[in-house]
């Protein structure tokens, strides 16, 4: 099984947000999300897929998903590079 650590963007009172998980099913966990059915922070938003990773084991999806959730300065630039496409 594989699994994903994923990060999402929203526009949230003129102020771009990020949202980092990790989940087995991407596309799935994406539509929870923007039905307002995924993690409370997530709710009441349009959210858009602008990075993931894909892992073979849970452990180290999960180990990268809170390295990732740590390190503002990667999503920042990964949030930049995304909007200025």
């Amino acid at each position: 099984m594989a699994y994903y650590v994923y990060m999402l963007l929203t526009l949230r009172k003129s102020k771009y947000i990020t949202y980092v998980g990790y989940t087995s099913n991407l596309s799935n966990r994406l539509k929870q999300h923007n039905n307002s059915k995924g993690a409370k922070f997530t709710r009441g938003s349009n959210w858009e897929l602008i990075f993931y990773k894909k892992y073979k084991i849970k452990k180290t999806a999960m180990v990268n998903e809170y390295k990732l959730k740590k390190d503002y300065k990667f999503r920042s630039k990964l949030k930049t590079k995304y909007l200025n496409k």
